[in-house]
């Protein structure tokens, strides 16, 4: 993770804040889903000034903070949440799509004729991106009419564990003080159906006095609310790290955190709760306990492939915990 960090700031810049817009779509348009922000990056150097806008969905929102592909002025914004609604969506979205690495959903519906892979990803009877060629992907959206769907919605992302450091002076004064009481980070893969309402239940109903931190896409589930700034400062609660790539953020600011308090990172008040929903997600747990990081709740259920003794192993040695509900959860991490 710390490697794929290092070569996406390296090549794109530190992440900056931004607010984008969310859901609303004009003129020529391609939606772009997926993790690879080289692919988005290639295909916005192929479609400058040709009068089409581009527009992330799911994993690449984090892209809008980047500063080298944020220049681009027709990276316009974001649509849709988790990789889960892409069939639905790629209906309503009417122009074209390109799909890059991972979370790629088989096509239901009308819109294959419109739809192209790129790179490891593929389907079934749909066109596929070469040699970093778009031309026909460029040359389809121009025959496609223009989108236009409307909305009002915001949503904030573009924070990286630099950014977050660079308050660190003014968040230790407020841990100190009293006005932070707790960090929260609530990451990992999102998944259809009910279980994940819990992490929107949790994120909603913490306390002003405490920050969330979080990454993935997991995070579509609770990302547009406003949750303003602690109160008393200028820092904000809500901090979107970006990718579930990014989880070394969290990592980080937790390490310096310790190093400032000097404390183990398993005495800050932080707790840490994850979804999951593949392979990834288990991975980024496994270096979670790698590193000494103990409590970590997860849900919205345990991995099917894990037995009851290895569960047991895994409570016993990390404290690892499943989620039960909100409130109740909610209430111990703050005691």
């Amino acid at each position: 993770m710390e490697l794929l960090d290092e070569a996406h700031t390296n090549h794109f810049g530190v992440p900056e804040p931004v607010q984008i817009t969310q859901n609303r779509v004009e003129g020529k348009a391609i939606v772009v889903t997926g993790h690879n922000l080289f692919a988005l990056e290639e295909l916005l150097k192929q479609t400058e000034g040709k009068d089409i806008n581009i527009y992330t969905h799911s994993e690449m929102l984090p892209a809008h903070g980047y500063p080298q592909l944020k220049k681009y002025k027709h990276l316009k914004g974001n649509i849709g949440k988790a990789w889960y609604d892409q069939r639905r969506l790629f209906e309503k979205f009417t122009g074209a799509i390109l799909a890059t690495t991972n979370c790629v959903m088989p096509i239901k519906g009308s819109y294959s004729d419109r739809f192209f892979s790129y790179d490891i990803a593929g389907l079934e009877g749909v066109q596929k991106i070469e040699n970093d060629d778009f031309t026909t992907l460029i040359q389809k959206t121009l025959e496609l009419p223009e989108v236009h769907m409307e909305s009002d919605e915001q949503l904030v992302t573009g924070f990286h564990h630099n950014t977050v450091l660079s308050l660190a002076p003014e968040i230790i004064d407020a841990v100190k003080k009293g006005k932070i009481k707790r960090f929260f980070v609530i990451a990992g893969c999102d998944a259809p159906g009910k279980g994940g309402e819990y992490y929107r239940e949790l994120a909603t109903s913490l306390p002003p006095e405490t920050v969330i931190l979080t990454t993935s896409c997991g995070k579509f589930r609770f990302n547009d609310v406003d949750y303003g700034v602690v109160p008393g400062t200028e820092i904000p609660r809500y901090i979107d790290l970006g990718q579930c790539n990014n989880s070394i953020s969290t990592v980080k600011i937790a390490a310096a955190l310790a190093d400032a308090f000097q404390c183990e990172v398993n005495e800050l008040p932080v707790s840490i709760v994850l979804s999951w929903f593949e392979q990834k997600a288990v991975a980024i747990l496994l270096g979670l306990f790698s590193l000494g990081i103990q409590d970590i709740r997860i849900g919205p259920k345990a991995p099917e492939f894990i037995s009851a003794g290895v569960l047991d192993v895994l409570q016993e040695t990390f404290g690892l915990k499943l989620i039960t509900n909100a409130a109740e959860d909610m209430a111990m991490m703050l005691s």
